[in-house]
C-alpha cells in the first residue's frame, strides 16, 4: 500500500484529512509536506499496521496530540502527553492579550509572570519566546505536568521556572506584574466531557458549574498581584467571570474574543 492508499483507508474509518496525514507523517518519521510530494512512496506493513492502529483510537476520540506525541502552539512545537490538556487554538488568544500586556510594562526590572495551571507550559513558552526579557514562573498541581513543561523548555532552551502547587499556593510569598491562567472550567455532567474522556479530568473539570478553579484563582491573587490577571474561560462564561472579578476589587474589566467572536478571554488590574 502506498501513501495515497493508507489516506484513503484512514478517510474510510472517518478521519479528516489533516488528522490522517498527521498520524501517516509520524509512523513514517516525515514531515507532512513530503507525504504530498510522495503519493505513491510505499508504506511497509509494519508501519501501515501501526498507523492503522493509530487511526482506530483516533476514530475512538484520542486526540491525534497523544498518538504522536506533540503538538503545535504558536510557532512552537511541543511534546505533549495524555497527563496534559492538549493545546488549543483558542488559547492563542490569551496569549497575544498577554504579550500586549508584557510589552506595555517597563523593561526594567524584568516583568515577572506567572501562568497558573501551565501543563505543558504551552502559555508560558510561548511567552517567553515572544517576550525573551521576562522573568515567567510556571505552576502546576501535577507532577506529571510539570514535567511535561520542563522538557518542553529545556528542549526549546527555554529559561522557566516551575513550581509545584495549587494555584497561588505554589508561590507563597511573592508577587507578580502579569498573571495568565487556562484553568479548569467544564461543569461536572457538561455533555461536551464524554468527547474530551482521554484527556485529564482534573484539568477539565470545576465543579457544578464550571468556576470553582477560576474563582479561587481571582479571589487569591491580591497578595501575589499588582498588575493584569488574565483568564481564559467557557464560551458562556464571560458575565460571571466578570462579576467574580469586580467583586474582588478588580479594574478595567475587559474580555477578548475567540476567532469566532465568543468572548473567552476575561481580565482585570489590581493596584
Amino acid at each position: 500500500m502506498n501513501v495515497t492508499q493508507a489516506l484513503a483507508t484512514a478517510r474510510d474509518l472517518g478521519l479528516s484529512r489533516l488528522d490522517a496525514s498527521l498520524l501517516l507523517a509520524h509512523r513514517l518519521q516525515q514531515r507532512r509536506e513530503w507525504l504530498i510530494a510522495h503519493p505513491e512512496a510505499p508504506v511497509a506493513a509494519p508501519l501501515l499496521q501501526a498507523f492503522c492502529h493509530d487511526c482506530g483510537r483516533s476514530a475512538d476520540g484520542m486526540p491525534v496530540a497523544y498518538l504522536t506525541g506533540r503538538r503545535e502552539f504558536m510557532g512552537l512545537e511541543l511534546r505533549v502527553t495524555a497527563d496534559v490538556l492538549v493545546p488549543r487554538p483558542e488559547t492563542e488568544t490569551l496569549v497575544q492579550w498577554a504579550i500586549e500586556c508584557v510589552r506595555a510594562l517597563p523593561p526594567s526590572p524584568a516583568p515577572r509572570v506567572i501562568d497558573l495551571g501551565t501543563g505543558s507550559g504551552a502559555i508560558a513558552l510561548a511567552l517567553a519566546a515572544a517576550c525573551p526579557g521576562i522573568d515567567i514562573t510556571a505552576t502546576d498541581a501535577s507532577a506529571a505536568a510539570l514535567a511535561v513543561a520542563r522538557a518542553n523548555a529545556q528542549r526549546l532552551g527555554a529559561k522557566l521556572r516551575l513550581a509545584s502547587g495549587d494555584w497561588w499556593s505554589a508561590v507563597p510569598g511573592e508577587r507578580f506584574d502579569l498573571a495568565v491562567a487556562n484553568p479548569p472550567y467544564v461543569a461536572v455532567g457538561d455533555p461536551h466531557l464524554a468527547a474530551l474522556r482521554h484527556e485529564p479530568q482534573q484539568a477539565l473539570v470545576a465543579g457544578a458549574a464550571g468556576l470553582d478553579a477560576l474563582r479561587c484563582i481571582i479571589e487569591g491573587a491580591r497578595p501575589h498581584l499588582s498588575g493584569w490577571l488574565l483568564l481564559e474561560h467557557g464560551w458562556d462564561q464571560a458575565q460571571a467571570v466578570q462579576r467574580l472579578l469586580s467583586q474582588a476589587g478588580f479594574s478595567s474589566i475587559e474580555a477578548r474574543n475567540d476567532l469566532n467572536g465568543v468572548a473567552r478571554c476575561s481580565g482585570a488590574q489590581l493596584d
